[in-house]
């Protein structure tokens, strides 16, 4: 997606460590412009695939899936970082690693909200090494549903997660897909 290319190379910030900070437009201070393109774009590939629910962990993923739902008429649905006292009756639980942060954390999924008639779109910011993206997954698999695609505002190429699921035979769509970060810049993937 050319409009979300050129806003990472306009405002998107390298820093050491291959952090890729975009927080001026995609998961901190929000440009619900760019989101509702977003929106537009995963639903003009998955719209067609019967989707009837969206899932995605918070924080980052929240805005994402809320203005792509409203694309499909669809509810969002996701898993907590932990569980608060608020989440009534049985949960699913993965454990996620958090690149991020450099810790382990549980993410949590009311039952209540997902089940094996659910055919989910799982979408999320980055996709890097796919930890947090094979936490939603084994919440998938717990819950009976089936994942209809999984879609990516921004890919890390250059590292496994993408691969990974591609391989393992899931529809992935990333929207922009970087092949190298350096303090230099960044280079995108042709798509």
């Amino acid at each position: 997606m050319k409009l979300l290319e050129q806003r990472i190379l306009q405002e998107g910030q390298v820093r050491p460590g291959n952090v890729l900070k975009v927080d001026c437009f995609l998961n901190h201070q929000l440009d619900v412009d760019l989101l509702d393109e977003i929106g537009a774009e995963f639903h003009r590939i998955f719209g067609a695939d019967g989707i009837n629910k969206i899932l995605t962990i918070e924080a980052s993923g929240i805005a994402i899936a809320c203005m792509t739902a409203r694309h499909f008429d669809v509810p969002v649905v996701f898993a907590k970082k932990a569980k608060s006292k608020n989440i009534d009756g049985d949960v699913f639980t993965s454990t996620v690693h958090s690149y991020t942060y450099g810790r382990d954390y549980d993410i949590t999924l009311a039952k209540k909200f997902l089940g094996p008639e659910d055919k989910v779109l799982i979408l999320d910011d980055f996709l890097a090494n796919g930890k947090a993206m094979k936490g939603l997954l084994d919440i998938c698999e717990q819950s009976g549903c089936t994942v209809g695609g999984i879609g990516i505002c921004i890919e890390k190429g250059f590292q496994p997660g993408g691969a990974e699921l591609r391989e393992a035979g899931y529809k992935l769509a990333s929207l922009a897909i970087v092949d190298s970060m350096s303090d230099d810049g960044l280079t995108f993937r042709a798509q």
